[in-house]
């Protein structure tokens, strides 16, 4: 097989039908959605049943499927709850289906069987499958895809595919790590009564934390002097316990050449201009490869100026992980500013202020195919709802852009370079 012949489908968040469009434009294959609750991450509100029809409907238009996640793992009282859910996606019309739904639990993988026997299962990383004979169990239960664990390497994801080569197989390849077993976490659950495993995680991993003695250090027995986390007295507040991003974006040839089917973006709790971002990164990192022009180096140093959480390559890499994104703080950042919502009349749009914007300085479109042309001071204008020029916009106006180049529509995201110095506009596409 050629190197470039195969083409995985690059699976994107969406937290709410905003997100959703986001996909949409920066190149998603595919998006992935849930539900208020069952879904992992109750906390996006979710899509009800009119969402899902109108967000099916936008994607389906586009050429993008649809998966939906019902990969909670429900109690007893629960099971109501599931088997409503079910209903209701079997009852919408055949142009609003869904093209796949996400199942963890087994007894809930056996209900979609029974209420959707049309429509193919994709199981959760939640299922936390880990090996070639939990792959064909799936399979023979009538599943057509697996997302496998997180915790799996290259040489395991090599021999899981040389061992059930006719099986869809996907995999988170940017995103939130967790630090539990797959997700599989009751830190939430313990301390805020909020379970991970049925979508209401608080995240107390990512929690800030501080002693109150003069100092917490721990090294681990057999390594005595090497210190594994330190955390003093008089500090700020430390995320110790929380795990890096994983990102795989420098292994999409690896992962073409081995057939995964699908690349999973994680963030459904995260904006619509990380959605966007990643997309665009992951979409152009593989159009590339398929033409024979790979460029890493490129898609590592757009995801570092982002100013994400510190990312590494997880469990992929045997042995400790490699870091793959430098963070370009000594440098400023290209925080998002603006999310152009809707044309008014040609050359102006209604946009939404994401962080601060200066418009005496120069900003960048940020378009797909990680083309960023730049608009100058004089090329474009903001304007209050008035009609008065605005030399400063702030976080949540809507204002007046007014710009004539040609590549502007909706839910593109124009961003400017901030100042780490400032202080202001760090983490904007979390």
């Amino acid at each position: 097989m050629p190197l470039t012949s195969f083409r995985p489908e690059l699976l994107a968040p969406a937290g709410n039908l905003a997100k959703l469009r986001v996909a949409l434009r920066y190149g998603a294959n595919a998006v992935y959605l849930g539900g208020p609750t069952l879904s992992l991450r109750s906390g996006t509100g979710g899509f009800d049943r009119d969402a899902v029809a109108h967000g099916v409907e936008l994607a389906h238009a586009a050429g993008v499927q649809v998966y939906y996640c019902l990969n909670a793992f429900p109690l007893e009282t629960d099971l109501t709850a599931v088997r409503e859910t079910l209903v209701m996606l079997d009852a919408l019309p055949p142009g609003q289906r869904v093209d796949g739904v996400i199942i963890a639990d087994p007894g809930v993988f056996a209900l979609a069987r029974k209420f959707l026997p049309n429509t193919p299962v994709h199981v959760s990383t939640q299922a936390n499958t880990g090996n070639s004979a939990a792959v064909a169990f799936w399979q023979e239960l009538g599943a057509t895809r697996v997302n496998l664990a997180r915790e799996l390497t290259l040489r395991d994801l090599r021999q899981i595919r040389r061992a059930v080569p006719d099986m869809e197989l996907e995999l988170f390849v940017h995103g939130a790590m967790c630090l539990a077993l797959s997700g599989r976490c009751s830190l939430s659950a313990h301390l805020n009564a909020r379970s991970a495993n049925k979508g209401s995680c608080t995240q107390p991993c990512r929690f800030n934390y501080r002693p109150h003695a003069q100092a917490m250090v721990l090294e681990e027995q057999l390594r005595p002097g090497d210190i594994l986390w330190e955390v003093l007295e008089g500090e700020d507040f430390t995320a110790f316990f929380s795990p890096r991003d994983v990102c795989l974006v420098k292994y999409l040839p690896w992962l073409c050449r081995n057939r995964i089917n699908a690349l999973k973006i994680e963030g459904r709790m995260r904006s619509a201009a990380y959605v966007a971002l990643a997309c665009d990164v992951y979409r152009t990192a593989l159009d590339d490869f398929g033409r024979g022009c790979f460029q890493p180096s490129q898609y590592l140093h757009e995801l570092g100026m982002a100013l994400h959480r510190p990312m590494d390559s997880g469990f992929f890499l045997p042995g400790a992980p490699a870091a793959t994104a430098k963070r370009w703080d000594c440098l400023g950042t290209k925080t998002m500013v603006g999310h152009l919502q809707r044309q008014e009349v040609p050359g102006q749009w209604l946009t939404q202020v994401l962080d601060r914007w200066n418009a005496g300085e120069p900003v960048e479109v940020v378009l797909p195919g990680l083309r960023r042309p730049v608009l100058r001071p004089g090329e474009y204008g903001l304007e209050n709802e008035r009609g008065d020029s605005l030399e400063l916009a702030h976080p949540g106006q809507r204002v007046m852009l007014r710009c004539d180049h040609p590549e502007c529509y909706e839910d593109i995201f124009i961003r400017q370079t901030q100042s780490v110095a400032t202080g202001r506009n760090r983490g904007t596409t979390r």
